[in-house]
């Protein structure tokens, strides 16, 4: 590839309308161009990289299923049957932009956010038989999602590129054994195979409420990630934050004395931080009680500790049912206060409240007074509210957090999302009445399972970790080329340019992918720069100078220091 001839430029100027690194780099280095918010062009540099990360990719997924192409628009009526029409809130949908399109044709479609609702009925049309099970299919495709915020370069787009894999199985077992010994392991040797397996890790994550199974992210270790993972101290396992089994380091003493209760006017203060100093105590004093209305219609009080978040996928594993967050209507019935005002002080008897474990062992606490603009402080167990019988865990994990098995602090370390694997069970074939035939003739209930990993967002996570002051370091196998030719030269005629022209010629024949700044234009230090800032893992320097001893100067992107080198020493270098 000469770079004369590439219409996309390198820029001395950061992207300053991206703060993720990865953006920035990307850009300045001539990879992407920007669109708008979370939507990128791929230019040639970056298209060669996407590509290679795919190629690897679909080497792997081929093993393991058959590669199809699917539509980015969808009826409709599909999500309708998978009850997620209203549901999915990153949905985006197509239609006429204009009144002549529309007068065209008026319909409505979902541009794919995920393709469960295309794949479900397409492989019913064809799996009859116990005989056509199990089996699979992938695609790398384009997927739309309407993400709140885009602030992360390749790590959340509105609109990128994603290979997602989807099994059919005849029976949960089948599904398991695909999704432990198949999927799993094809995602692990992808991850070494680009340069990620090492910084990477698998976490258990939610399954949904539709898989008892939990999910598998697989999570690299990155300090501009949106993730938090969680380490057991001497094991291998991993949680995303959303799952981890925690319990709070104690606060407070027991044996302090019980001070009066009071009733404290606090009208419209925001967050415990806010409530702590207003009231001149510590956060830790503070209580989150949250109140939320089962499917069944009970009411149910969740109370944690200030700092604390309430977990709702923990919260629903102890209720055994779903719920919502209660409306301002029953807030209002059950506390007779508004919203913000909620405690655990007199509530109806009917009302289930459960206390977290970060809430035991405190003395002369603050709660929700159940009445407006007021809170109640130096409340006490035993003397105000009853002792609870037990404590249990329904907070969102944070730093510092102990391991409920060990006892031991976890590890926690910010991570990116670069894959994630589910179990569907039966969530999607039910919802199309999706069966087989067994061996008996029976209809029997078709088990999926659901593989999706962002080969974009692997670019982005890249660019992210392989990078210095100068530039991107990108691995040899994911770089848009192996080798960077500088001829140094002020006409094409001069032997440093035509000896660099030669080796660009060799290389390109032998299979070696290489750039060659052929721009004499440009100054050295520039075009020396510019190498720095792409990151191909070899750079040549053919000069007037290098060849008074009929050698070239070679360096390594991440090595500091060159050498003199003849060609055919370079060729061996690259095992040619």
């Amino acid at each position: 590839m000469l770079l004369s001839r590439l219409f996309s430029k390198t820029s001395k100027e950061s992207a300053s309308d991206d703060r993720s690194k990865n953006a920035d780099l990307l850009t300045r280095a001539g990879f992407i161009s920007k669109t708008m918010a979370g939507v990128y062009s791929y230019l040639p540099l970056g298209a060669r990289v996407l590509w290679k990360i795919e190629k690897m990719l679909r080497e792997e997924m081929d093993k393991i299923g058959a590669e199809v192409f699917l539509p980015s628009l969808s009826p409709t009526a599909n999500w309708e049957k998978t009850g997620r029409l209203e549901t999915v809130g990153i949905l985006f949908q197509a239609s006429g932009a204009n009144a002549v399109s529309v007068h065209t044709n008026d319909a409505r479609y979902i541009l794919n956010s995920t393709h469960e609702e295309i794949i479900t009925p397409l492989v019913q049309q064809f799996v009859k038989s116990y005989k056509d099970l199990p089996c699979a299919a992938y695609q790398i495709q384009t997927k739309f999602r309407n993400e709140p915020r885009a602030k992360s370069g390749l790590l959340r787009g509105r609109e990128f590129r994603m290979k997602d894999l989807y099994s059919f199985h005849a029976s949960e077992e089948d599904m398991m054994d695909y999704f432990l010994k198949k999927a799993i392991p094809a995602y692990t040797t992808f991850f070494k195979r680009i340069g990620l397996g090492d910084r990477t890790v698998i976490a258990l994550a939610s399954g949904g409420d539709f898989s008892k199974e939990p999910s598998r992210e697989f999570q690299t270790k990155c300090e501009s990630g949106e993730d938090h993972v969680f380490h057991a101290s001497g094991s291998d396992i991993f949680y995303n934050r959303e799952l981890t089994p925690c319990h709070a380091p104690a606060w407070g003493n027991p044996k302090e004395e019980m001070r009066p209760r009071e009733d404290v006017v606090g009208k419209g203060i925001i967050g415990v931080e806010g409530l702590a100093k207003f009231l001149k105590i510590e956060v830790e004093r503070t209580t989150k009680t949250i109140l939320f209305e089962t499917a069944k219609g009970d009411v149910v009080a969740a109370a944690v500790r200030g700092g604390y978040d309430i977990d709702e996928h923990k919260l629903r594993q102890i209720l055994g049912t779903d719920f919502s967050l209660a409306t301002p209507e029953t807030v209002k019935r059950v506390t007779k206060a508004e919203v913000g005002y909620a405690g655990p002080l007199g509530l109806p008897k009917n009302v289930r409240v459960i206390w977290d474990d970060s809430t035991q062992g405190r003395r002369n606490f603050e709660c929700g007074a159940n009445k407006t603009d007021y809170h109640s402080i130096n409340v006490n167990f035993g003397r105000d509210l009853p002792e609870p019988s037990e404590f249990v865990d329904i907070k969102v994990a944070r730093e510092g957090d102990l391991d409920p098995k060990t006892g031991k602090v976890y590890e926690v370390f910010k991570t990116a999302e670069v894959g994630n694997v589910f179990t569907l069970f039966r969530k999607f074939s039910d919802a199309f009445g999706f069966t087989f035939k067994d061996k008996d003739g029976k209809e029997k209930p078709v088990y999926m399972g659901c593989y999706g990993l962002g080969t974009t967002r692997v670019m982005g996570v890249l660019a992210e970790i392989y990078n210095d002051e100068h530039g991107l370091c990108l691995p040899e196998q994911v770089a848009p080329a192996r080798v960077h030719i500088v001829a140094i030269a002020k006409q094409k005629e001069e032997e440093a340019f035509t000896v660099a022209q030669k080796l660009y010629d060799d290389l390109t024949a032998a299979g070696v992918e290489c750039l060659f700044d052929d721009r004499l234009e440009a100054s050295v230090g520039s075009r020396l720069a510019d190498a720095d800032l792409i990151g191909v893992p070899w750079r040549v320097i053919v000069s007037p100078k290098t060849l008074e001893k009929k050698n070239i100067e070679v360096k390594r992107r991440i090595m500091k220091e060159a050498e003199m080198v003849s060609i055919k020493d370079f060729l061996k270098m690259l095992e040619i």
